[in-house]
């Protein structure tokens, strides 16, 4: 499995790029999976369902599984968060896993940079980036991609990982 990264700001359009790149790496016949970081609470479940009595009872984990799907909701209670390696270790083999946030992380990530939220670059403190995706063109000396074509980013994606 290949990972990569796609970093930035919040507001800067990781998520919609990524919700463009993948159906154009599935077309190329690619399977691919998502593991995307938060720093806020999350919960998937809602209060009153069984699967939620049995995590506020204790369980470590519970898997809901239906026809269409399962999901596997582990509670950390005291434990730390998983790194990087330890959330993709758990996945189903596949060709290419788009990694979004963990910008501290190890991977090569694209950097999506908006001029506009009057925030400065990623790339100076952040490991790894290899490639700029923004909406104008900067001073930088890294590959510069244009954030309104995600079929060149993807190329570019695929052919950085020797998918292409």
């Amino acid at each position: 499995m290949k990972l990569f990264g796609i970093a930035g700001w919040s507001g800067s359009g990781k998520t919609s790029l990524i919700e463009a790149l993948i159906p154009l790496f599935t077309a190329a016949g690619l399977k691919v999976s998502m593991i995307k970081h938060t720093h806020h609470g999350f919960d998937l479940d809602r209060p009153g369902k069984d699967s939620f009595r049995f995590r506020d009872a204790g369980a470590s984990e519970v898997i809901l599984a239906g026809a269409d799907r399962w999901a596997l909701m582990h509670e950390l209670r005291e434990q730390t968060a998983p790194t990087l390696a330890e959330l993709s270790a758990r996945l189903s083999p596949c060709d290419l896993v788009l990694v979004e946030g963990f910008k501290a992380a190890e991977l090569p990530k694209i950097e999506v940079y908006r001029a506009a939220l009057g925030k400065p670059f990623l790339h100076p403190e952040c490991a790894n980036v290899v490639a700029i995706a923004s909406d104008e063109a900067h001073a930088v000396n890294l590959p510069q991609l244009d954030l309104n074509d995600p079929p060149a980013i993807a190329d570019y994606i695929l052919r950085f990982n020797g998918l292409a």
